[in-house]
């Protein structure tokens, strides 16, 4: 990390606003260099089928290198500057190796692959001013939310960089042991794979039954109110509150979600035990349309030095809209790993057993699965194993992913699927 001085007419530009330019101001730069490989093989014959590492018309083989660049400053006065440029290439590995991004910018062709200009690489992904006024503050512009405290319009962190939000944010802690957060969500950058990350656009609710893709727009915003406390001993309780407003289905009426988490944990705890309980539902207005509810149960320890075990248990019910991110494709439960969100969202019960060993400077290798049944007319039930390497090398940061998922029933002549990823990110 370094500072760079510039005058303030720069950083006014930066921030769409207009400042004086008789002072200076302190640019703290940070950022990550990414390469991100993903490839998917299905059991499909014919011409679906598809190969690991293959980049033929009908493989699905992704790649890119990126690099994100954060630019801060503190403008005095109690007000900052957030913002941050990204620039996403294929390193033309498209000419032998894949056959389409992870990401893109300014949109796709027909093999997932624009890269015609610079306006093709490059996208701003934050530009946001905060205000801190006592112990409230103040956030507006295009930013990160966090799960932790938006766990269904929130930055997901799957993919080569995460989705941010035009939106509105108010952080404030007056109440002792309380945080406050308020929220005016607009719009979204984030999608799927080969999502266009310079285009922000609605957000969404993802209708029954489950297909992984599409959803119904959300024409106006999402309010959200959180409120997170830990006056109880090893024990923090959030709870959030929202209100969709204008989703484009059963003539544009609205809809809420209310959903809490409790997390139990503490160093007195004998073999590291921590205890995790969730829940909730979202309720539509239109009365046409069915609530969702769901809640969740976790369980982690660590029996020994270095290994860290975990099972968890959760359960949706066949409402009308999947319990899902209104800002991306994952959901807030307990069971979601890195690839079976179709299959958790709606109407299903899992389990998850996970098992994480750390061997030092040898990096750490993670062992988790799921069981789904399928309580819907369909009736596919879904196993998902991933098995994970983490490592650093240097300073970069090495992720290597193998994971294989099977279906009781087939959908398209499918029902298993292996997908391989390779991420390495350099931090700076």
């Amino acid at each position: 990390m370094k500072k760079i001085l510039v005058s303030i007419t720069a950083a006014a530009l930066m921030a769409s606003s207009a400042m004086a330019s008789d002072k200076g101001v302190d640019l703290v730069t940070t950022g990550q260099a990414v390469v991100f490989y993903n490839t998917v093989a299905t059991n499909a014959s014919g011409a679906n089928s598809q190969d690991l590492f293959g980049n033929a018309a009908s493989d699905n083989t992704r790649a890119n290198g990126g690099l994100q660049l954060n630019l801060d400053a503190d403008l005095k006065n109690g007000f900052t500057l957030g913002s941050q440029i990204n620039y996403l290439t294929t390193l033309g590995l498209e000419k032998n190796l894949v056959n389409g991004t992870m990401q893109s910018v300014n949109g796709t062709n027909t093999n997932g692959i624009v890269e015609n200009n610079i306006a093709d690489d490059i996208y701003l992904s934050k530009i946001f001013i905060a205000k801190k006024i006592a112990n409230t503050t103040l956030k507006i512009g295009r930013q990160e939310l966090p799960k932790s405290l938006s766990p269904f319009a929130y930055s997901e962190g799957w993919n080569v960089f995460k989705n941010t939000f035009d939106a509105v944010l108010a952080i404030n802690s007056d109440i002792p042991d309380t945080t406050l957060v308020g929220a005016y969500v607009a719009k979204t950058n984030g999608d799927g794979f080969g999502n266009n990350m310079s285009s922000f656009n609605d957000l969404s609710v993802n209708n029954h039954p489950i297909t992984g893709a599409g959803g119904a727009p959300i024409n106006g915003a999402i309010y959200m109110l959180t409120v997170q406390n830990s006056s109880l001993p090893m024990t923090t309780i959030t709870a959030s509150y929202y209100d969709l407003a204008k989703i484009q289905v059963a003539s544009n009426e609205g809809a809420s979600i209310a959903w809490a988490n409790v997390a139990i944990a503490d160093k007195s705890l004998p073999m590291g035990l921590n205890f995790g309980i969730q829940g909730g539902s979202i309720t539509p207005e239109a009365s046409a349309l069915k609530d969702t509810s769901a809640y969740g149960v976790k369980v982690g320890l660590t029996p020994m030095k270095n290994l860290t075990l975990g099972v968890a248990y959760t359960s949706v019910d066949d409402g009308s809209v999947q319990i899902r991110n209104a800002g991306g494709v994952k959901t807030p439960l307990y069971t979601q790993m890195i690839a079976d969100q179709n299959a958790i969202a709606i109407d299903n019960d899992t389990f998850l057993l996970s098992a994480s060993y750390n061997t030092g400077d040898y990096g750490s290798v993670i062992l988790r699965g799921t069981s789904t049944t399928d309580n819907s007319d369909a009736k596919r039930d879904y196993t998902d194993i991933e098995l994970l390497y983490k490592v650093k090398v240097g300073a970069v940061d090495l992720l290597a992913v193998y994971m294989t998922q099977a279906w009781s029933e087939k959908v398209a002549t499918v029902d298993a699927q292996n997908i391989a990823r390779v991420v390495a990110r350099y931090h700076f």
